[in-house]
């Protein structure tokens, strides 16, 4: 039995938002169909500009300094958003559970999806496992979904990276 539809996923697609951002609407809505969403959205002029909003609050989350920072600013996110859970049988799909209203706007569906995502992740998997690229300059949100907890960077690319660059300052000091 799957109990945590809203965890990973969820945030995944919001870092995935914040690291590359979509040209338009049409690319946000799919790349929520990349993560797993299935739900259709109506569609409103502010739905680009309304999600950038969102995923910028909750880059506020993953910038946080302290646990208790990161707490305080996930439980504001989470008490700003009007969802309540019910059961669904959309698109034949089989019954489960959303947190969220059939009507509500795009923005307001994510807002709430990765503000309870964030919160199931990090009570399950530990406060320290959101953050950014260890690997300077790259910025890119790292969302720790290892065994161990120690991911640190973005992609191999960027581990690879900063391994050189440790080795290149190793040798240029003897």
């Amino acid at each position: 039995m799957h109990l945590n539809p809203y965890g990973e996923y969820a945030v995944l697609l919001a870092a995935s938002l914040a690291d590359d951002w979509p040209d338009d609407r049409a690319g946000i809505e799919a790349r929520t169909r990349e993560f797993g969403m299935t739900m259709t959205f109506p569609v409103h002029a502010d739905d680009h500009a309304g999600t950038r909003r969102v995923i910028g609050g909750w880059l506020e989350v993953v910038d946080a300094t302290s646990d208790p920072e990161r707490a305080a600013i996930l439980n504001a996110r989470m008490a700003a958003v009007a969802a309540y859970p019910r059961l669904t049988d959309h698109d034949g799909e089989g019954w489960h559970l959303h947190y969220r209203d059939d009507l509500q706007t795009l923005p307001d569906v994510l807002a709430a999806v990765i503000s309870v995502g964030t919160a199931l992740h990090l009570t399950t998997r530990g406060m320290d496992r959101l953050g950014r690229c260890a690997a300077s300059p790259c910025a890119n949100v790292v969302v720790d979904v290892t065994r161990n907890g120690r991911q640190r960077y973005c992609s191999v690319r960027c581990a690879n990276r900063a391994a050189v660059r440790r080795h290149r300052e190793r040798n240029a000091a003897r």
